[in-house]
């Protein structure tokens, strides 16, 4: 070795040392945003597509602009390869709403909505629509109706919690989801689209992540936990995001009550049912109950936000299980989509009939049940996985942002779970047989190693050497379950996390690690 490649090599070294060692972690610059950035203009914005109870025939979309303009209209036509397609086009006059939330902490926004359904379209069909006041028009927006009756194969997208970090994380997830899935008919979001439920601020990054997929691929979302919210610090309640309605048009053929928060669609030879399930369980398992014991679908896919088999440590829906896993075990649900849980967890339940007919045990199933997340929040497992629970945990992740593409084929759905970076992390086939459990092949060969805290980048900060023995020999029994460097003008330090069972204490150190009192 040269000389000078030594003496190179030699300076490289003291460089990398000099960034690592002993220096404090690298904190986190979140962005800020100006209050301009999120109000409306006299432009539509915002613009969200969804389907009706029969895709094959209705659409919807919504929209957003100032509170001047009270007069608006969707333009549709058939789309073709010739340029003046729009020669066809029909236009429908809006049904507006205003949305004023001036008075409402967190939205303080006037603004109004627009919404239009489209009815009585053509199956299997791709239309071009845009919208607009008549003179100020969006882009011409393009979908495609599903077909009428048919076992033709179809894919749609599935996501868990969007929730933090949306503009900065989740745009990367929901981007490469879409060049994974391009032909995507409809995208599941499972709650927690934003954190705090009547944030303008939030909504506006959930919009800018999507972009134009929100508008081009039909959005199935249902609320979780953080789309409730209390309206002020004085309201005794919490009240469902104030956005929601205005800016979701969804089918209304849910419980009384919980119109647009819980429904259902029925898409080729499937039928997918989203519940609430922040309230009103014993209305839904009523209506759920009913709905399936109608259907005559070859595949039932169920989505809500609290899992029925919690991922991570700490978060059981004893009740919620109680009352759903009873039904969908009686009518045979298929898949199970659910968030809340910021891990990954995938396992299934037996099947409720034990029939011996060649096909090995292990490769029959009931119901399987999904959590997963696709923000950048990040929770730990559940220890003892779904021990307990009467179910069967096959795979599961840690710090990891994922999405799902879910494919139906006549009598075969394929499932794939991809990390934020396009790589294969889960795949399972379910196959239907009549009047026999599904078959299920396991596919988890294709996959990348199971990811965990442990062999990821940390999410955690890393303590100074030498604290955490002195925070575990202070607090015997505990563990340190958090660990977030603090670089502001209030404190420069860490803030730590410790936990024993129900025990929790919040620490406070120096940027040494040292205690503060």
């Amino acid at each position: 070795m040269s000389a000078k490649l030594k003496i190179g090599m030699f300076f490289f070294g003291l460089l990398v040392v000099g960034k690592t060692v002993g220096q404090e972690p690298r904190t986190y610059k979140a962005p800020e945003f100006d209050v301009e950035w999120r109000k409306p203009t006299n432009h539509p914005d915002r613009i969200v597509l969804s389907y009706g109870e029969d895709p094959s025939t209705t659409a919807s979309v919504t929209w957003r602009t100032t509170s001047e303009i009270d007069t608006a209209y969707a333009e549709i036509a058939i789309a073709t390869a010739a340029p003046k397609f729009w020669r066809n086009a029909k236009t429908i006059k809006a049904v507006t709403t205003t949305f004023d939330a001036i008075e409402i902490n967190e939205a303080e926004i006037l603004a109004n909505y627009h919404s239009v359904w489209f009815t009585d379209l053509k199956s299997d069909t791709t239309y071009a629509y845009r919208v607009g006041d008549g003179k100020r028009w969006s882009e011409w927006i393009q979908f495609k109706t599903a077909p009428k009756e048919s076992k033709d194969k179809f894919s749609f997208l599935y996501v868990g919690d969007t929730q933090n970090f949306i503009l900065e994380l989740w745009s990367r997830l929901i981007r490469e989801s879409y060049k994974k899935a391009p032909d995507a008919k409809f995208i599941v979001h499972a709650g927690d689209l934003v954190n705090n439920a009547h944030n303008e601020q939030q909504w506006q990054e959930w919009f800018d992540a999507g972009g134009w997929i929100h508008s081009s691929i039909g959005a199935f979302p249902i609320p979780g936990n953080h789309e409730y919210r209390n309206l002020s610090p004085e309201a005794s309640e919490r009240s469902l995001s104030v956005q929601w309605k205005h800016q979701f048009t969804l089918p209304e053929n849910g419980p009384e009550g919980l119109e647009e928060t819980a429904y259902y669609m029925d898409y080729g030879n499937m039928r997918i049912i989203g519940l609430n399930s922040n309230v009103d369980h014993e209305k839904q398992a009523e209506w759920v109950d009913h709905i399936l014991s109608k259907t005559d679908s070859d595949w039932v896919i169920v989505t809500f936000h609290h899992p029925l088999f919690s991922a991570s440590e700490g978060r059981d829906n004893k009740e919620w299980r109680e009352l759903m896993k009873p039904i969908f075990d009686q009518y045979g649900v298929d898949l199970v989509l659910q968030g809340h849980d910021h891990s990954y967890a995938r396992g299934r339940v037996s099947p409720k009939e034990n029939v011996l007919d060649g096909v090995n045990m292990r490769d029959k199933t009931g119901t399987v049940y999904v959590v997963s997340v696709s923000g950048g929040k990040m929770y730990g497992l559940r220890k003892n996985a779904w021990e307990g629970y009467d179910a069967e945990r096959d795979r599961a992740a840690e710090n990891t942002q994922l999405f799902q593409v879910i494919t139906i084929e006549d009598n075969k759905l394929s499932f794939e779970s991809y990390t934020a970076v396009g790589a294969l992390y889960d795949a399972f086939d379910l196959i239907k047989r009549a009047d026999l459990p599904n078959e299920f092949v396991e596919r988890d060969t294709e996959a990348i190693v199971e990811r965990r805290f442990s062999n990821t980048i940390p999410y955690q900060d890393p303590l100074p050497e030498g604290a955490e023995e002195s925070l575990l020999s202070k607090y015997p029994g505990f563990e340190i379950t958090g660990v977030h460097f603090v670089n502001d003008t209030n404190f420069i330090g860490y803030k730590v996390r410790l936990e024993r069972g129900e025990d929790r204490e919040e620490i406070s150190l120096d940027v040494n690690g040292k205690f503060l009192d």
